[in-house]
């Protein structure tokens, strides 16, 4: 199959939470203070890459589970306001989720609360497509299946797509969960994705094997685009995203593509991977090229990184 071209909806299922970022002035100091400047913002990988597919212009439907409480009603509402089509449960059961970010302008760190994003439902899968006639992708967020509450949603998620000729996309979400469930099985659960993306770390997570912390990121994309099944007429597509260096992509018929990230003044990452999927997945769907739609990712990448906070600035 090849990327759907023109109008479509996307359906992406993904966390969403309150972000607490932090930018950190200065190293943090153990046992005394550090200069921060401290923002409160919507985040969620799943909600980002909606925000950022509404920016971009594509029509997306959200999927995921918030509190029933103020939080939640704010990060519905913003993401509302942004074009973003809600088929968000808010649940009195646990509250909205939250992130803590201490964010510099190359990387960051996440101290998290998954709250109600782990009880997402197939009940909450079927209700986003059942408002979504017109869906021609999933883009699936891999905390969704790292997480032992909602993996059972999120596999659903991805039999309704193949069920209904979706083209999906996966996210590989996080190293360290990605390290308890294993690369390996993760990589069996989704090897019928047409497009799978991983940061570098994540990518040697996913092959399993010692031997992928010597390999170069071309090599990391091609060893683990060998291991999708390659549904789609150009091969399934592995993207490495490299921060600052760039991406690198890799289909399983053996073509490798790379791209360079853009140059800017960077303030804070959170966020830049999921500005990134969806600039590649809003050229993809379109019907560009490989190298196009890495460029359009490395675009929007480059200007989340500008701003503090995940989402664009009028998300």
């Amino acid at each position: 199959m090849t990327a759907p071209a023109g109008d479509g909806r996307v359906i992406v299922i993904g966390d969403i939470v309150t972000d607490v970022v932090a930018v950190l002035g200065a190293p943090i100091v153990a046992g005394s203070d550090t200069p921060a400047t401290i923002s409160v913002t919507g985040g969620g990988a799943g909600a980002n890459t909606a925000a950022w597919l509404a920016e971009a212009g594509w029509p997306v439907t959200l999927c995921g589970v918030v509190g029933a409480d103020p939080a939640g009603d704010m990060r519905i509402a913003e993401l509302s306001a942004a074009g973003v089509r809600c088929a968000v449960r808010q649940s009195p059961e646990m509250p909205t989720g939250s992130i803590v970010i201490l964010a510099g302008p190359a990387d960051r760190a996440m101290i998290t609360d998954r709250g109600a994003n782990g009880l997402l439902t197939a009940a909450d899968v079927d209700a986003a497509f059942a408002i979504s006639a017109d869906a021609v992708h999933l883009h699936l967020s891999g905390y969704s299946l790292l997480d032992a509450g909602s993996a059972d949603a999120a596999r659903h998620a991805l039999e309704a797509a193949h069920a209904r000729g979706l083209t999906v996309s996966v996210d590989a979400a996080s190293a360290v969960p990605l390290r308890v469930v294993g690369g390996l099985a993760f990589v069996s659960w989704v090897r019928r994705a047409d497009v799978l993306l991983a940061n570098a770390d994540e990518a040697r997570v996913l092959l399993g094997d010692g031997d992928s912390e010597r390999l170069l990121a071309t090599d990391l994309a091609a060893a683990l685009a060998t291991r999708l099944d390659g549904r789609v007429d150009v091969g399934g597509t592995v993207i490495v995203k490299l921060g600052a260096d760039g991406a690198v992509a890799a289909t399983s018929r053996g073509a490798v593509v790379e791209a360079p990230a853009l140059m800017v003044e960077a303030v804070d990452a959170t966020g830049a991977g999921d500005a990134f999927t969806a600039g590649f997945l809003a050229a993809w769907l379109q019907g560009d090229e490989l190298d196009q739609a890495l460029a359009s990712g490395a675009a929007l990448g480059a200007r989340a990184v500008t701003t503090v906070g995940a989402r664009p600035t009028t998300a």
